[in-house]
């Protein structure tokens, strides 16, 4: 038996971690989920903004967080962003939940602080534009 050459390694590395990036990119949240989450939370800072009832406030928070839950549970049971490749949790990481929990807690962080800015400057609507900002992420997040 003869050992590959040098170059040969190389080609056939090099050829490896093109199909581990191909699915890489394959294993992730699908966009629709992205927009989701980004709709709800515009529709939470356009229910803050219009001064609804704090129950209805309340009631639609717990509301979104028990849908993002559900979806985000099913979602990562079976990781794929496509039909093409799908990843048993266990294999994808045990780490999902609670990169999932820092990121939402810190875009919490952000749209509250843009909010306060936004008010304190004396702009119209901050919480709708506060939700916007900060969610601007999560649709970026779906293309990348």
């Amino acid at each position: 038996m003869t050992l590959p050459t040098e170059a040969e390694a190389r080609v056939a590395l090099h050829g490896a971690e093109q199909a581990r990036q191909r699915v890489i990119r394959q294993i992730g949240m699908p966009w629709w989920y992205w927009w989701g989450l980004a709709a709800c939370w515009i529709g939470l800072g356009v229910l803050a903004d219009m001064h609804a009832p704090w129950w209805l406030v309340a009631g639609a928070t717990v509301a979104v967080g028990a849908g993002h839950s559900y979806v985000f549970q099913r979602l990562v049971a079976g990781r794929s962003r496509s039909g093409v490749v799908k990843v048993r949790a266990d294999v994808a990481g045990r780490h999902a939940h609670v990169l999932m929990i820092a990121f939402l807690l810190a875009l919490v962080g952000v749209t509250v602080a843009v909010a306060l800015a936004l008010d304190a400057d004396g702009a119209e609507h901050p919480s709708i534009w506060a939700s916007v900002s900060s969610r601007s992420c999560c649709c970026s997040a779906a293309r990348a």
